[in-house]
């Protein structure tokens, strides 16, 4: 499955990027999934995208909990609780 992923604030810092395509492998179907998933990487990504890190997530611009379900072509967002303006 192939998605979009957003990066805002201090996790586009962070990680020195503010989107990717990614093909997730069939595992990943859920917001907590690929956050897991992207925290693998290591390095940077295990440090931005930590279990401990207070993020918020949004899928197709729609805020969604982690337990929400991802789809083929969907855009996901990370960003911290509040982005400043």
């Amino acid at each position: 499955m192939k998605v979009r992923v957003l990066y805002f604030a201090s996790v586009r810092e962070k990680l020195g990027r503010d989107a990717e395509e990614l093909e997730l492998p069939a595992d990943v179907s859920t917001i907590a999934g690929l956050r897991t998933h992207l925290r693998a990487r290591g390095g940077a990504w295990a440090e931005a995208l930590a279990e401990s890190r207070l993020l918020r997530t949004a899928v197709n611009q729609d805020m969604a909990p982690p337990a929400a379900a991802i789809k083929p072509g969907d855009e996901v967002a990370f960003f911290p609780p509040v982005t400043g303006g």
